[in-house]
C-alpha cells in the first residue's frame, strides 16, 4: 500500500464533486471553465517548472528531490521538445514542451516491485508536482489530489490501477501499468 508523508493541516476551502468512472474515483472542481488560452499548457518554461518544483521542494523540507539540470530533447521538425530528470535508478521525470517552448505535461515514472510499499519519494515527488502545477495550494491540497485519484484506499488493485482527478483545468493520473511500472502524470485537462 502508498503511504504519504504528513504535514500539519491546512484547509483548503474547496467544493468537490465525486463520480465514479472504471473502478477509479474521478473528483472534478468548480473553477472556471478552460479556455482557449489556457489549454495550452502549464504556461512556464522548463526553467519556471524547475524554479517552481524546486522551490515547493524548499518550502516543504522534502528533502532529495531538487532537480539540478534538466536533460533537454529537441524536436526541431515539429517546433516541440522533451525534457527528463532522472532523480534515482527507480524514479525519472519527463516532460514535453509545445510549440511555444512552455511545459505541456509532465510523467513521473516509478520502477520496482508494486506490492512493496514505496519509499515516500515516489509520493513525495507526486505531491511537489502538483504543488508546482498550482501556485495556491498547500501540502495539504496536494494530498487531498493524491486521495481523489484514490492511490491511498486500502482496496487498491496492486497489479491494474488507473485513477484520475480533475482540477483547475489540470488532469492528474496514477497508473500501475504492471508488477513493475507505475507512473504519474499531469495534462491538460480535455
Amino acid at each position: 500500500m502508498l503511504a504519504l508523508p504528513s504535514n500539519p493541516p491546512q484547509s483548503s476551502g474547496t467544493d468537490q464533486t465525486e463520480k465514479q468512472e472504471s473502478g477509479a474515483v474521478t473528483t472534478e472542481e468548480d473553477h472556471a471553465p478552460l479556455t482557449q488560452t489556457n489549454a495550452s499548457g502549464f504556461h512556464m518554461t522548463t526553467e519556471e517548472f524547475k524554479n517552481k518544483f524546486n522551490g515547493a521542494v524548499g518550502k516543504y523540507r522534502l528533502n532529495g528531490l531538487s532537480i539540478t539540470r534538466l536533460d533537454m530533447k529537441d524536436s526541431s521538425e515539429q517546433g516541440t521538445g522533451a525534457f527528463e530528470y532522472v532523480f534515482n535508478d527507480k524514479l525519472r521525470l519527463v516532460g514535453t514542451l509545445n510549440s511555444d517552448q512552455k511545459v505541456q505535461e509532465v510523467r513521473l515514472y516509478e520502477n520496482g516491485d508494486v506490492s512493496e510499499p514505496t519509499g515516500g519519494i515516489f509520493l513525495t515527488a507526486i505531491a511537489t508536482l502538483i504543488l508546482t502545477t498550482n501556485n495556491e495550494y498547500t501540502y495539504n491540497d496536494a494530498q487531498d489530489v493524491i486521495q481523489d485519484i484514490g492511490i491511498l484506499d486500502r482496496d487498491v488493485s496492486q497489479s491494474n490501477f488507473d485513477g484520475a482527478t480533475v482540477r483547475n483545468g489540470f488532469e492528474y493520473r496514477f497508473s500501475i501499468q504492471d508488477h513493475d511500472h507505475s507512473t504519474f502524470e499531469i495534462t491538460v485537462a480535455k
